[in-house]
């Protein structure tokens, strides 16, 4: 089922940032098309996300929080960025950037690469492979080694 939305999450979110690309060829559609793609992309990275990381019938887990963390981050930093008034030359400089370029460097770009390594480390062991799933794959291995040998001495004779 979590596989399931995220696939919807992902055909929602590549819809999202085609509008924002269309809005280029709509008179006004630059902002509701920006923001379209802040939507899109957010939506996107976190649906990709839950993609590689939900086991069937166990969701993402204890993922959830770090991976809704994301969202915010993703869509705060960028909202944020284009609700700013215009820069001016000689404005206030944030760690030696402009204002928005600092929201989005550091907001968008540096607090998920601090927080997700962390959360996938913390939640290592609850997402990886069990025993039984270990076990299944080299069942699964051995059945396909077995069916190779067999076609293969089918094939000679």
């Amino acid at each position: 089922m979590t596989k399931r939305i995220a696939v919807g999450a992902t055909v929602f979110a590549t819809c999202c940032i085609a509008l924002a690309y269309a809005s280029a060829f709509v008179p006004g559609g630059g902002e509701w098309g920006a923001w379209s793609m802040v939507i899109g992309l957010a939506t996107m990275v976190v649906s990709l996300m839950v993609l590689g990381v939900a086991r069937r019938g166990r969701g993402v887990g204890r993922l959830a929080v770090p991976l809704a963390f994301t969202f915010v981050v993703i869509v705060a930093g960028f909202g944020a960025a284009l609700l700013l008034p215009v820069e001016t030359v000689g404005g206030r400089l944030v760690l030696g950037l402009p204002l928005r370029a600092a929201l989005v460097l550091y907001g968008v770009g540096l607090l998920p690469i601090l927080v997700l390594p962390l959360a996938y480390a913390l939640t290592f062991d609850d997402m990886t492979l069990s025993e039984a799933d270990l076990a299944r794959v080299r069942a699964l291995g051995v059945e396909y080694r077995a069916r190779q040998g067999a076609d293969a001495a089918g094939g000679e004779g």
